[in-house]
Order: structure tokens, then sequence, then C-alpha cells
């Protein structure tokens, strides 16, 4: 599974890259440039076969909320690792709103997994090193908050890895036109013109690629590699290698921009990261139970009620 752990390695060193490029730049303006880049691609990848209610959803929470979010707690001083370990909290928060939204029961493991994941959370939040202001935290839950609410939109649609040979790419793709003028929009009213003038000013080379990997490296391509992944191999043998993701965060972080995290993040980190694992690897062994022909990939992306998660809590794009 080499593909999978490049693929997870790409999402993982996103982090760092968004954190190198926005410098200078307005975060919610940083997030209307990248995904004016991502929406391009419209004329290259058909519309889902889902409603527009559902892509609006999704850009507004998927994409619009969960980067928004995410960029502001960066740009108000949140590590890259610590960033990409809180956002995988959107698996727990997933199966929370899901069993209360769409009314599935969540399995015994997933109950230990998102109690494993809540404790890892709290240690995480007691033991922050200083340079993770309280306020950031906050913001990259709520960014993983907004995720989970996207992937129940998605999941109550019935979206699944569908669309053809382009599958979920097409989604993330279509919900991207969503997000330009919203986060525009938000700029101008948070962040004032005066700073969208001065970023834009800012916007060099550094900027640039930074928006060149995220949006095209990691969001179309990347998503592109993995959905193929999908298609190929069971849920279960491809999903365990996104996790691999906030580890490359928090080692090119220590590595390149000398962030080391305290004892208290790493072990929180570990125990969150445990916890989506039991989720996700003990939800998945039972969907993928034979109960009756193998219908192939497709059959396996939208879980029975209560029987997993969904399809959508694969990672977009970091």
């Amino acid at each position: 599974m080499i593909l999978a752990a490049s693929v997870a390695s790409l999402w993982g060193f996103n982090f760092v890259v968004i954190d190198w490029g926005m410098r200078g730049i307005p975060p919610l303006l940083f997030v209307a440039i990248r995904f004016l880049v991502v929406a391009a691609a419209v004329v290259f990848v058909p519309r889902p076969a889902t409603s527009w209610r559902t892509i609006v959803g999704v850009g507004l929470f998927m994409s619009l909320g969960q980067f928004g979010l995410l960029y502001t707690s960066m740009a108000l001083g949140l590590q890259p690792g610590l960033a990409a370990l809180l956002l995988q909290a959107q698996a727990v928060f997933t199966i929370v709103i899901a069993a209360g939204v769409l009314k599935e029961r969540p399995t015994v493991w997933q109950v230990v997994g998102v109690a494993v994941g809540v404790i890892g959370l709290a240690v995480v939040a007691v033991g922050r090193g200083g340079n993770a202001p309280a306020l950031a935290v906050m913001l990259a839950l709520a960014a993983a908050a907004s995720w989970a609410i996207g992937n129940v939109i998605s999941r109550r649609a019935g979206v699944v890895r569908g669309s053809g040979r382009f599958g979920a790419l097409s989604l993330t793709v279509w919900s991207a036109l969503v997000v330009p003028v919203p986060a525009l929009a938000l700029s101008f009213a948070i962040e004032g013109p005066a700073a969208i003038g001065t970023g834009l000013a800012a916007f060099g080379w550094r900027p640039v690629l930074s928006t060149l990997y995220t949006a095209v490296l990691c969001t179309i391509i990347g998503y592109a590699i993995f959905n193929g992944l999908l298609a190929r191999n069971r849920s279960a043998a491809v999903v365990p290698w996104v996790l691999l993701a906030p580890v490359v965060a928090m080692a090119s972080a220590a590595l390149l921009l000398r962030q080391i995290p305290t004892i208290a993040e790493a072990v929180g980190g570990l125990l969150l990261v445990a916890g989506v694992l039991v989720t996700s690897l003990r939800s998945r062994r039972v969907a993928a139970q034979p109960s009756g022909p193998d219908l192939g990939p497709g059959a396996e992306s939208g879980p029975r009620p209560g029987t997993g998660l969904p399809a959508s809590t694969v990672p977009k794009h970091g």
C-alpha cells in the first residue's frame, strides 16, 4: 500500500505547507483562494449524483466551515502537528452526530473508540503547550465538528463513492463552488478590507506554491489516487493508512519548524488516534462481513445504519 501511505503523507505534510504559505495572508482570504483553484476543476469532473442541497451543505460545512476554522486556528498560533491531530476528532464527532440525527446506533467498539478519543482530547486540552492558545484549540475542534456535520449531510443524502470513475472527488470539487464567495465575504467582515489588500499584495511565490500543493496535489490528485485505491480494495485495507497523516504532520513540524509536542500533547494525540483506529477498524470489519454476493467496491461505500462510519469520514484533503 505504498500509494495509500504516500497520499496520507501528502495530507499530513499539508498542514506544514499551509502554515508556511499563510504567513502574512489572512486565513479566510487564503481559504477563498484555495477553493477557487479547486472549483476550477469542475470543467473536468462531472457533477456528483446528488442534489444541489447536499452539494451546498457539504460545501458549507465540510469545506468552508472546516477549513475556515482550521486556517484561523493556525493563524492564531496552533501548531501544524497538533492541528492535524485535533482534526481527527471528526470521526468521533461524526459517530455522535449520526447517532442523534440519523438514529444510527453505534456499535460497542464505536462507543469504546469515542470514549478513548474523548479522553485523548481532554489530555491534549489540559496539557497543551504555551504555543497552543485555548481559542486556537477550540477553533480546531470546531473545524472537526463542522467536518463531521458535512459527513452526516453526505450520509443522510445517501452519497457514496459513486459518480463513475471520479467517485467522491466529484462531490469534493463541486462542493468547492460554494466556498470562495462566502469565504471572501467573511474575510471582508472579519479580517477587513485593509488586511485583504495587504494579503493580496504579499501573495508571492510561497502562498502560490502552498495553494497549488493544497488545492491541486492534495485535493485533486491526492483524492483521485485515494479514491482509486478504495475502488480496487476493501475500505479496511485502505482507510487506516489515513492515520499516518497526523504522524507525518507532527514529525515534519518537529523537523522543519522545531515544534516539539509536549508529553501531554503526544500522549493525548496517541489516544485520539487510537480511538479513531478502533472505531474505523472494528466497524469496517463488521461492515465487510459477507451477507450475500459481493457487489464490488461501491457496495462498501455506504455502511448500513449502525455498522460503521459514513464513507465520507475519509479525509477530504487535509
